[in-house]
């Protein structure tokens, strides 16, 4: 804090330091205040020049042993400097609505202690007894949590691009500054931190679940634990099955009245309905086997739920603000695009994306244009891994699978002429011509970008049945993805239904631009609220303890 030129306002402070100071609250402390003398001790020492530019100078310096310790030095030495090193919380309204932020971080997801919690309540309980240099800190620790607290809770607590090589989303990224001096002209910070939330539906919905989980955690006892092993069928029998009996009874799927045959190892149809509607509300393969993912999903506990809720509460913090009006959003790991416009969902398809070993990555583009009766150049991640090892084993595998060769100048290639084991076959390009067979089915739809993902249809239509869809190779197979071509290019007269139904049915590739903006987004989160019922999605890439365990550290 510094010189204060005005000595009217000087008073002015001192009295509303003195008026409002019984206001602060510590959790359930009040803090201590000084006496009158302390206080106006305190405003008419912070006057001296230059306290908070040489404070900033100290705390840089690595002999620094105070107790603040600033995670965002950069930004809160530019804001002082920026405002001549003047102080900007004298208003106990403006601490206390600071504090009262910093606590309800905890509702979106994060940790109040990351925000200096203990310091700043610790400091304000014991104001009038800090030294003129304690009370500099209190100030430089006050703005150092809200850029803490705004930074978070605009743009995530962790950077994506650091934990994943498939993250490309631009991130929201607000002006924390002038926000900042936004919120002291309106006198409410709390205005300021709800602006950069996320808006959207989703996350909304996951605050509530957040809220019902902590309460089913903290009065959740031990579970019952459920090894991993063979698939177990309705009518079989396995020794787990008590234990898989009382683990369901225990989520309240099924009777909690024990029955004489309660210690059976035999799979029963009552303990058969409990497994299938407990594969539904996890969104796993509504099947009735009892395999070891719905196993895994049985020994979540409510602790383990509430942490993938928080983990999911983080993504939803990367993404972008504003998705448009009107745009096609993938949740990977829930196998679905939805078709938003004007905030409404108009269309909703089911997805199959990419296993684990190739992940379909999370990104965002405009679409680009359609083709329909496409032919399929191999990417070079199959050519690689699938195409030139089969071709090695077998000769004829080429022409069983009708996949053209040509070199880089074109010219079609006579496979048996081909060393395989030679680096040039890498350089080769792979290509089936349009047809029944062909893994794209009847339509591509295309939107450029580095990894070579797009939208297509395909001729195994039955394995959209499966509930676990991830087992392509990166790209994203749709169901009636030919509706969904004709829906995008539904703004061009010229491309009536019949009009493309005789594209299709020449059989001969054709090219059409998308001419409405619409973007595409991929992204991949494993919890939602819907109905006022939270569900939750197979993490089939494995990332939400990661994200978790980072977020608490």
């Amino acid at each position: 804090m510094i010189l204060i030129k005005n000595l009217t306002r000087l008073f002015l402070i001192a009295s509303v330091m003195l008026a409002c100071n019984d206001s602060e609250k510590t959790g359930n402390k009040n803090p201590v205040q000084g006496s009158e003398a302390s206080e106006v001790r305190i405003v008419k020492e912070l006057t001296s020049s230059g306290k908070i530019k040489n404070l900033l100078e100290k705390v840089s310096d690595s002999t620094y042993t105070g107790k603040l310790e600033l995670d965002n030095f950069k930004e809160v030495s530019e804001f002082y400097e920026a405002r001549d090193n003047e102080p900007i919380w004298n208003d106990p309204i403006l601490r206390k609505s600071l504090l009262s932020q910093v606590d309800s971080a905890k509702n979106e997801g994060l940790f109040p202690e990351d925000y200096h919690r203990e310091y700043l309540y610790n400091s304000l309980e014991n104001i009038g007894t800090l030294n003129i240099e304690q009370l500099n800190e209190l100030e430089l620790g006050l703005t150092d949590a809200y850029f803490s607290l705004a930074g978070d809770l605009s743009t995530g607590k962790l950077d994506p691009k650091k934990l994943y090589s498939i993250w490309d989303i631009k991130s929201y990224s607000p002006n924390l500054f002038k926000l900042l001096d936004s919120a002291l002209t309106k006198q409410d910070i709390q205005w300021a931190l709800d602006s950069v939330k996320p808006k959207h539906l989703v996350y909304q919905g996951l605050k509530k679940s957040l809220k019902e989980y902590e309460v089913l955690k903290d009065s959740e006892k031990e579970i019952t634990r459920i090894s991993l092993g063979k698939l177990v069928r309705p009518g079989e029998i396995d020794p787990r099955i008590p234990r898989i009996k009382k683990r369901l009874q225990e989520l309240n799927l099924i009777s909690t009245i024990i029955n004489p045959d309660s210690l059976s190892t035999t799979y029963n149809r009552n303990i058969e309905e409990g497994i299938r509607t407990f594969q539904k509300q996890s969104d796993l393969e509504i099947d009735g086997i009892i395999g070891n993912t719905t196993i895994e999903n049985l020994n979540k506990n409510y602790e383990d739920r509430y942490n993938q809720i928080l983990a999911n509460l983080e993504r939803w913090r990367w993404h972008p603000r504003d998705f448009g009006d009107h745009y096609i959003i993938i949740n990977i790991a829930n196998y679905r695009l939805h078709i938003i416009k004007d905030k409404d969902t108009v269309g909703t398809h089911k997805t199959m994306v990419g296993t684990e070993a190739r992940k379909t990555p999370v990104f965002s583009k405009d679409l680009g244009y359609v083709v329909y009766n496409p032919t399929w150049t191999i990417p070079p991640t199959i050519k690689k891994r699938d195409v030139i090892p089969s071709a090695t084993k077998d000769p004829s595998y080429l022409k069983k699978k009708k996949l053209n060769v040509y070199d880089r100048d074109g010219n079609k290639l006579d496979p048996s002429t081909i060393d395989w084991s030679s680096p040039e076959a890498l350089r080769y390009t792979y290509r089936q011509n349009a047809g029944s067979t062909n893994p794209l089915g009847r339509v591509k739809i295309i939107y450029p970008n580095r990894y070579m993902i797009y939208l297509h249809d395909t001729p195994s239509q039955s394995l959209f049945n499966k509930n676990k869809r991830a087992q392509s190779s990166g790209c994203v197979r749709v169901e009636n993805a030919i509706p969904l071509s004709k829906y995008l290019l539904s703004d061009q007269e010229k491309y009536s239904e019949e009009k493309i139904e005789e594209v299709i049915a020449s059989g001969k590739t054709t090219e059409i631009k998308i001419t409405q903006p619409i973007q595409i987004h991929h992204l991949y989160w494993t919890a939602w609220r819907e109905k006022g019922i939270t569900h939750f999605a197979d993490d089939v890439y494995h990332l939400d303890e990661e994200i978790f365990s980072k977020l608490k550290n």
